[in-house]
């Protein structure tokens, strides 16, 4: 038996925004075990990848929002995941994003933030979210700034140190 989840499907340009399928496991994986993964936990083991994959499809069912594939449009290659988590012991739901080698520095991560930010106060009543950023990766400090988050305080999330910014309430969001 096959459980599924409704997971809604957001378009940018340039993105697809959707839900999990196994073959997207690969890439998450890449992502997870690498270097790259510094600033959410990582690097982290395969199967500790594994179990990070399967626990965002169980955030969906549980919680009834998460985050999504975001697959590049052109490509229909997996480019990353964006979206809202809210973990055990968190403060409140999280806007974070996770932006794969090759994608970087193309705006995606920008273009999928603003749709999924915006999707998540309309229809799951998450609005003015968070983001837990570290205070040395530069390049998610800028991108809170351009989606018009501010720094809101000094905080810990899973025993780290990290920044928290506060995001505007849609509608009043820089462009």
């Amino acid at each position: 038996m096959k459980i599924t989840v409704d997971i809604p499907v957001l378009e940018t340009e340039d993105l697809i925004l959707r839900g999990y399928d196994e073959a997207d496991f690969e890439a998450f994986a890449a992502f997870g075990t690498s270097d790259r993964a510094a600033f959410v936990g990582g690097p982290h083991s395969r199967w500790d990848s594994w179990r990070a994959f399967m626990a965002g499809i169980g955030h969906w069912a549980l919680r009834g929002y998460g985050m999504w594939i975001v697959e590049h449009r052109e490509s229909q290659t997996v480019a990353g995941r964006v979206g809202m988590i809210l973990n055990d012991g968190w403060d409140e739901p999280e806007l974070g994003w996770h932006i794969y080698d090759g994608f970087e520095g193309k705006g995606y991560a920008y273009q999928a933030a603003l749709v999924a930010r915006e999707h998540a106060a309309r229809h799951f009543g998450l609005d003015r979210v968070i983001s837990y950023i570290d205070a040395t990766n530069t390049r998610s400090l800028r991108l809170a700034e351009r989606l018009g988050a501010r720094f809101e305080r000094d905080g810990t999330v899973v025993g780290t140190p990290c920044q928290v910014w506060r995001h505007p309430r849609i509608g009043e969001a820089a462009a």
